[in-house]
């Protein structure tokens, strides 16, 4: 996990300049064509600023030239016929030219900014995501690395600022150098002047944008918090018990006081920023009239011309602001590009768990099974173990039910067995081998589990079975086969447009679903996997005894020649298993079938009692 970065000096301050160059590869590859014209016009529209001013230098020169004639014509028209206005008709004809193809080379350069930078944004967004997909679920599970994809969340989108500051960098630098050359052909003293009294504006800014974004990189757990408590107080998810509870003052009061706070520390750091900028762009000002004073007592002294006057303090004067604003700039990008590290940081992230270099092929099909030697799981940052010396074996073709108390280790049973964590000690065969021998995503493949908290997606219903196998979701047999399974079909059966109504109220024209109807959508996308391998994770929990039964009865059919795994706290639905294994503290405390486990001492004949007389 990443840490807030030491930026107490100017080279570490400016070290994160090392991102621009995989981010603007990253611009490149999005577009080539699109970025190599931007930069093409903008190294054009970079020559037009000093050639518009020169060009206004020579119709100062032409202009005094013809005032200064000892017989000037006394009319227009004279002045045409003399064919004295010649030189200047074409010199205002080519600044009008030059002014119209600036503000032509604006609008353009503009467009193909936006249209770039919003492909740039889609493809960071989608590379975020693919990426996100390869780490493991004990990233997810932590709350930095929670922070941490906040903050490369964060990068994907509002990068045009970052983008067009680079692009008009190098444009700068072109009209920079432009302008310096003209200076140093008349004055070239006054390119140190300039850079002398710009200098204490660049290293003041440069120190401004690190604490900005010191102060950013600490407050992510807060800001996470204060987007959270307000997606609380105004969601659909959270409707009845905000308002059952009366919630609604206190979660304001919570984000009034998170967001108080962070007023007030962005205030204390904008009015020094603030008044420190004042006072170091008063010294770029002072040098700017140094500079002025200079160029009209050599233009007195006879050294310039009216036309090198007017150029030199355009020159001037556009190169203090051209450089002021480059360097300031340049400090801008040092800052952002602080930012954008979080998004690289984040690429730069590798997962533990993932496939062999030469994986295994996958038994199709299973013939033996799994076994667990010896397994042992502690989650990170726990203090005891999840399971530990569990051993058992889940044989090839046969269903097999999973009973224990709460934190008795069964899902992080099924957790294990997908591969979603590997055991810290032991390991755990498939036909023969560890599983770590084989294709991380062939396996996931061969696997359908649907979990207690299974997720209620805001899609269609044929997209919510559909998810179970995305690439066959064009296929409607099978999404209404697996509904049918599931008994999903008779949910869809009354929804106004069946498999293509949107489910869940976030979406307009959505339909919600009661719980044990969103429960028998998310069992048929483990029907929709037709995997070798069906798991049951308790999502039945919603579903009345009667319906459970009826459930888990065509699990048991439907799962013939599969082998299958179903766990749940009700004793008439996990007896129908070929085998039930009795989880206690993380290990197997014993194992048989219902009538075997009820006719012994154990957890399991203690618990099926408890459960027994609640009904009697």
């Amino acid at each position: 996990m990443s840490s807030a970065p030491n930026l107490g000096s100017l080279k570490d301050r400016f070290g994160a300049l090392r991102t621009l160059r995989p981010f603007l590869a990253m611009v490149w590859r999005t577009s080539r064509p699109l970025t190599a014209v931007s930069l093409l016009l903008r190294l054009l529209r970079a020559l037009t600023p000093v050639l518009a001013l020169y060009i206004g230098k020579l119709i100062i020169d032409d202009v005094v030239r013809l005032v200064q004639l000892p017989q000037r014509p006394s009319s227009l028209a004279q002045w045409l016929q003399d064919g004295q206005l010649e030189g200047l008709g074409w010199l205002l004809l080519a600044e009008f030219a030059l002014a119209i193809f600036s503000d032509v080379l604006g609008r353009l350069v503009a467009l193909l900014d936006s249209l770039l930078s919003e492909r740039v944004t889609n493809a960071s967004s989608v590379s975020l995501m693919e990426h996100a997909a390869t780490l493991d679920l004990e990233d997810f599970e932590d709350a930095e690395f929670q922070d941490q994809l906040e903050r490369a969340r964060r990068q994907t989108s509002g990068r045009l600022t970052l983008m067009t500051q680079l692009f008009g960098q190098a444009q700068d630098i072109v009209t920079v150098a432009s302008f310096a050359g003209g200076l140093l052909v008349f004055a070239p003293g006054l390119i140190v002047l300039l850079i002398v009294a710009l200098l204490p504006v660049f290293l003041g800014e440069a120190h401004f944008n690190a604490q900005t974004y010191i102060l950013d990189f600490g407050r992510t757990p807060e800001r996470r918090e204060l987007d959270y408590v307000r997606q609380t107080a105004a969601s659909v998810e959270t409707a009845k018990e905000v308002k059952i509870f009366g919630l609604n003052r206190f979660l304001i009061e919570r984000y009034k006081s998170l967001a108080d706070a962070f007023y007030a520390e962005n205030r204390r750091l904008a009015t020094r920023r603030a008044a420190w900028g004042a006072a170091l762009t008063a010294i770029g000002t002072v040098g700017y009239y140094c500079a002025y004073v200079y160029i009209a007592w050599r233009t007195l002294a006879g050294q310039f011309s009216i036309g090198d006057l007017t150029f030199l303090a355009g020159s001037f004067l556009r190169l203090r602001g051209l450089l002021e604003g480059l360097l300031l700039s340049f400090s801008s990008t040092a800052g952002q590009a602080l930012y954008i590290n979080d998004l690289f940081s984040f690429f730069d992230m590798r997962p533990k768990i993932r496939s062999p270099e030469r994986p295994r092929p996958l038994p199709r099909p299973i013939r033996q099974g799994f076994v667990f030697e010896d397994v042992g799981f502690i989650y990170p940052g726990a203090d005891r173990w999840a399971v530990r010396h569990l051993s058992f074996t889940l044989r090839a073709g046969e269903v097999v039910a999973l009973v224990g108390e709460n934190g008795a280790g069964k899902t992080t049973l099924v957790k294990l067995l997908t591969r979603l964590y590997d055991p810290g000690e032991g390991r755990i065969l498939l036909d023969g081998y560890d599983l770590r021998d084989y294709d991380l995503d062939e396996l996931r493949a061969s696997i359908g589990v649907i979990f207690q908290d299974f997720v209620r997606y805001n899609f269609s219903a044929g997209d919510n079975i559909a998810v179970g196998r995305i690439s066959a979701r064009n296929d409607l047999d099978r999404v209404e086969r697996a509904a049918r399974n599931s008994q999903a079909d008779e949910v869809i059966a009354r929804l106004p447009r069946g498999y293509q109504q949107r489910i869940g109220k976030r979406f307009k024209n959505g339909i919600e679903l009661s719980g044990g109807e969103w429960q028998k959508m998310a069992i048929a996308r483990a029907y929709m996997r037709e995997a070798e391998v069906l798991i049951l994770d308790e999502p039945t929990a919603a579903l009345d005894a009667r319906a459970e039964f009826e459930v888990f009865q065509r699990f048991k059919e439907l799962s013939k020649g599969r082998t299958a795994v179903l766990i749940s706290h009700r004793f008439s639905s996990v007896r129908m298993a070929d085998r039930i294994f009795v989880l206690l503290d993380g290990r197997v405390e014993a194992s048989g079938t219902h009538e075997e486990l009820v006719s012994q001492p154990g957890l399991y004949a203690e618990l099926f009692e408890l459960q027994a007389a609640g009904y009697r």
